[in-house]
C-alpha cells in the first residue's frame, strides 16, 4: 500500500467525523426514532448507500454508475426525512420537490454525459486503488450530508411554521438558480455536440458572462434552499447553513474550479484568443459582455 492509499484510508474517519459533527448539530430539537434521530438516521443511509455502491464498483473498476450514485442518495435521503418526520408540512414538501427536481435532472445529465465520453477522468487511476476508490464514494456520502443539511434540519425539526416571505425569497432564488445552470448546461452541451467545435473553447450565450456559470448557478439554488430552511432553524441547527458555503467552496476551492481552470490553462493557455476571454470575462459571477466582445470559441469540460 502507497503513501496515497494511506492518507485515503485515513481520510476516510475524518469524513465520517465531519458527518457526525454536522449530524449531531442538525438533530438538536429534531424529530426521533427510538431514540435515534431522523437527521442522523438520514445522514447514515447516505454513506451507505454509496458504500454499497462501492463494492460491485470496485469489482469491475467502473465509474459510470457514480453520478447517478449521487442522484439516488440525495433523492433516497430526503425522501427518508419526510417519510421518518412524525409531521409533513408545505416546507417540507417544498423542499422535497425543488431538491428531486435538482437531482433527477443534473443527474441524468451527468450520468448521459459519462457514458457519451466512455470514461470520467477524474477516475482514471483511482478507480484502480480500492482505498483511494472507496474514499471518493465516502466523500460522495459527506457531499450529499453537506449539502442537504440544512433541508434535513428543516425538514426533522419539532419546530413547525407556515411558509411565509422568506421561504418565497428562497424559492425564487433557487428558481433563479436552477434556471441558470441548466441553460448553461444545454449551452454546453449544444455546442460541444457540433463537430466543428472539436477542441475549441465556448464563449457563447452564459459563458460569455462567466466561465463558470454552471457553478454559479449551482450555488445560488443552494443558497435558494438554505434560506427557504432558515425560518424554522433554531440553536444548534443554524450551523446546517453551512449548506452554500460548503457548496461554494468546493466548486470553487476544492474541486470544480480549480481543476477546470488548470486543464483549460494547460490547453489554451498563451493563445490570444483564450487569454483575451479570461481577460474580459468574470471567473464566476456573471457580467454582461461588452460591446467588445466577439463570439467563437468554447471552454470544454
Amino acid at each position: 500500500m502507497d503513501l496515497s492509499e494511506t492518507r485515503a484510508l485515513i481520510a476516510v474517519p475524518i469524513a465520517l467525523l465531519a458527518a457526525a459533527g454536522i449530524a449531531a448539530a442538525g438533530s438538536a430539537g429534531g424529530a426521533a426514532i427510538r431514540g435515534i434521530p431522523v437527521f442522523t438516521v438520514c445522514v447514515i443511509l447516505a454513506f451507505l448507500v454509496n458504500w454499497v455502491a462501492f463494492i460491485p464498483a470496485t469489482i469491475r473498476r467502473t465509474e459510470k454508475f457514480y453520478d447517478i450514485t449521487g442522484t439516488i442518495t440525495y433523492l433516497l435521503t430526503i425522501t427518508a426525512a419526510v417519510v421518518l418526520s412524525p409531521e409533513i408540512d408545505a416546507r417540507s414538501l417544498l423542499l422535497l420537490g425543488l431538491v428531486a427536481a435538482w437531482s433527477i435532472r443534473l443527474g441524468t445529465f451527468l450520468f448521459n454525459r459519462i457514458h457519451k465520453a466512455g470514461e470520467d477522468r477524474r477516475f482514471r487511476e483511482i478507480k484502480h486503488s480500492w482505498p483511494r476508490f472507496l474514499l471518493a464514494w465516502t466523500l460522495q456520502g459527506l457531499w450529499v450530508t453537506f449539502s442537504l443539511a440544512a433541508a434535513l434540519a428543516a425538514i426533522t425539526t419539532n419546530l413547525r411554521a407556515p411558509l411565509g416571505p422568506i421561504a418565497y425569497i428562497g424559492l425564487a432564488t433557487w428558481l433563479f438558480g436552477f434556471g441558470f445552470e441548466v441553460v448553461a448546461d444545454r449551452q454546453k452541451s449544444a455546442f460541444n455536440a457540433d463537430p466543428e467545435n472539436e477542441g475549441r473553447f465556448i464563449e457563447t450565450g452564459l459563458w460569455s458572462w462567466s466561465r463558470h456559470p454552471n457553478y454559479f448557478g449551482e450555488i445560488v439554488l443552494w443558497i435558494g434552499i438554505a434560506v427557504i430552511a432558515a425560518p424554522v432553524l433554531r440553536g444548534w441547527g443554524w450551523l446546517t447553513l453551512i449548506s452554500p458555503v460548503f457548496i461554494t467552496l468546493l466548486l470553487t476551492r476544492i474541486s470544480g474550479i480549480n481543476m477546470l481552470e488548470a486543464r483549460a490553462h494547460e490547453k489554451w493557455g498563451g493563445q490570444a484568443r483564450y487569454e483575451a476571454y479570461k481577460a474580459r470575462t468574470p471567473v464566476l459571477v456573471p457580467r454582461p459582455p461588452g460591446n467588445s466582445h466577439t463570439p467563437g470559441d468554447a471552454h470544454l469540460l
